[in-house]
C-alpha cells in the first residue's frame, strides 16, 4: 500500500534524554497536518536498546486551539515558576476555568467535540 502522506518539512529537537520530531506532512488532497513525536531511548538489563515513541497528529482545524492552549499553559508555567509557588495537589490539572475537565476526566467519546 502506498504511503498517503508526503513529508513537507521536518525539524528535530534533541532535549536531554528525549528527541522531538516536528513533521509537517500533506495528504493526497494537499491538506497539511503536523505530527509531533517524542522518542526516548530505553536501555534494557540485557544490554539491548529500544526506543519508546509517542505521537500526536495535529490537523489544520485544530492548530489555533492547540497553539492557544499551549501558550496559555506555558504562560501559567512561567507565572508559577516566577512566583516560586508550588502547584497545589488539589488543582487536579485544571486551569483557571473550573469547567475544564482534568486529564483523567476526558472521555474518548468526547474527543472531536468542540
Amino acid at each position: 500500500m502506498e504511503d498517503e502522506r508526503e513529508d513537507v518539512y521536518s525539524k528535530v529537537v534533541r532535549a536531554g534524554k528525549r528527541t522531538y520530531f516536528f513533521d509537517v506532512r500533506s495528504t493526497r488532497g494537499n491538506d497539511l497536518f503536523l505530527t509531533i513525536t517524542e522518542s526516548k531511548k530505553r536501555m534494557h538489563e540485557d544490554g539491548g536498546v529500544s526506543y519508546e515513541k509517542h505521537k500526536i497528529f495535529l490537523y489544520k482545524e485544530d492548530f489555533d486551539k492547540f497553539v492557544e492552549g499551549l501558550h496559555h499553559t506555558l504562560g501559567k508555567l512561567e507565572e508559577l515558576r516566577g512566583s516560586g509557588e508550588a502547584p497545589s495537589s488539589d488543582s487536579g490539572g485544571k486551569g483557571d476555568d473550573d469547567s475544564s475537565p482534568s486529564f483523567g476526566d476526558v472521555e474518548f467519546d468526547d474527543l472531536g467535540k468542540p
